[in-house]
């Protein structure tokens, strides 16, 4: 079950009604039955992937006739736009929440924090992870432009500013390349969650096993930046 501030849900779906992703008639329903349509759709993504969205199936999984689906979006295009600037939206949202509180931590914490809450999200919300990851994993240069890229530049730009404050807070030596050591950090990062997130990718990244927990993991990796660009020891 998608987990959403129904305030905020309703702020998007009003955004993009002005954006022409989705009708009148789609924000006048009830949050139920906007509810039900959107996880059809995650849903249906998933299963036969954004690119071969079948708007029949999404009206069948949502209990709705596949006409109402044509009074709601022009096509199934449009459908598939809708429900990928509405992951980006939800994706996003959870990052500017966490944002100021992770400024506000020693860098260490921060970076824990990150990737923890990071894993909570994601099993929280198991069909936007699972949307995502078929837009980051499977090649769809469309999606990885309009889904992949706004997240990831969302994420790498948190890491950056992370940095930033260590740097001011002394926590960080002053002369290092902040640009390069944000986009490690993202890239580790997104290995350690995504690998434990999505099983089958720890076969590959092996973060954890034989052992290893995700804690072990992460204190290990967290303790290798911090020696690489911590302050000289006196």
């Amino acid at each position: 079950m998608l987990v959403y501030d129904p305030e905020q849900l309703q702020t998007h779906i009003l955004q993009m009604e002005q954006a022409g992703l989705v009708t009148r008639t789609f924000r006048r329903l009830d949050a139920a039955r906007q509810l039900a349509i959107i996880q059809a759709t995650l849903e249906e993504a998933v299963a036969s992937g954004p690119s071969q969205l079948n708007i029949k199936q999404v009206a069948e999984r949502a209990g709705v006739a596949v006409g109402s689906l044509y009074q709601y979006f022009e096509n199934r295009d449009g459908l598939l736009a809708f429900i990928s600037d509405l992951c980006v939206r939800l994706m996003t949202d959870m990052f500017a929440l966490a944002r100021p509180y992770l400024l506000a931590m020693p860098l260490r914490d921060a970076l824990q924090a990150y990737v923890g809450g990071g894993l909570e999200w994601g099993e929280a919300q198991a069909e936007l992870l699972r949307f995502f990851a078929r837009a980051a994993y499977h090649s769809d240069s469309e999606l990885s432009e309009q889904v992949v890229r706004p997240i990831a530049d969302t994420m790498r730009q948190l890491a950056h500013d992370l940095l930033a404050q260590a740097v001011e807070r002394g926590e960080v030596r002053p002369d290092i390349d902040l640009d390069s050591t944000a986009r490690l950090i993202h890239a580790w990062s997104i290995a350690a969650g995504d690998s434990q997130l999505l099983p089958y990718l720890n076969t590959y990244f092996q973060v954890t096993g034989d052992g290893v927990t995700p804690e072990r993991s992460f204190d290990a990796f967290i303790a290798l930046i911090l020696q690489g660009i911590g302050p000289p020891t006196p």
